[in-house]
């Protein structure tokens, strides 16, 4: 759902959310164990402002590049040297039988999450109840509160998938929904983070 509009083509709903994948991100690189350990100077591969923003803002030294393809051009342009590290979804890379590649999983202290990363939604016509009912069955309410939460805030902000603005939303150890919010310069020079 990381990508999906936070605007529904009218008549649309989202009654359904399955349960959430791990929300992280992960860090691939032959060379370092994290990106701490990068040289400065070296150069990270992604096409992602929220995830360029937060690197630049931990590791200034650090070098961003757009880095596009799917996740298998950009394992192959990786191994290739075209860049020293990436950064993928954890999600998508354990959907894809690829988790293998991965160097370390990123906290989501370090590396604070696309909206709705790692959910998948269900829509459906608002007017079909039939549907809706179906859809409650496989409804998961803790991702689809999480994922409303998260979206309201970059709707709130009038953000997309194209913007520095990242959001987790979370149930935290008394039981309580908590909600990180970030949003950033694309340089990663002004970064604003709160949690409440």
């Amino acid at each position: 759902m990381k990508d999906v509009p936070t605007y529904l083509p009218s008549g649309t709903i989202l009654p359904c959310n399955l349960p959430r994948e791990d929300v992280r991100d992960v860090f691939i690189c032959p060379t370092a164990g994290s990106l701490a350990e990068l040289q400065a100077g070296s150069i990270v591969g992604s096409a992602s402002l929220r995830r360029q923003s937060q690197i630049l803002y931990r590791y200034p030294s650090l070098k961003v590049i757009n880095f596009r393809g799917n996740v298998q051009t950009r394992l192959r342009k990786l191994k290739e040297g075209e860049v020293h590290a990436t950064l993928l979804a954890f999600a998508g890379l354990k959907r894809l039988g690829m988790i293998q590649h991965v160097t370390c999983l990123l906290s989501t202290d370090e590396m604070l999450p696309a909206i709705a990363q790692g959910a998948i939604g269900i829509a459906c016509r608002s007017n079909d109840d039939k549907m809706a009912g179906y859809l409650a069955a496989l409804n998961h309410e803790e991702t689809r509160l999480a994922v409303s939460c998260e979206r309201a805030f970059l709707e709130t902000l009038d953000g997309s998938c194209r913007t520095p603005i990242a959001g987790y939303a979370f149930r935290d150890k008394d039981g309580f929904c908590s909600f990180r919010g970030l949003i950033a310069s694309p340089d990663g020079t002004r970064v604003l983070c709160r949690e409440v």
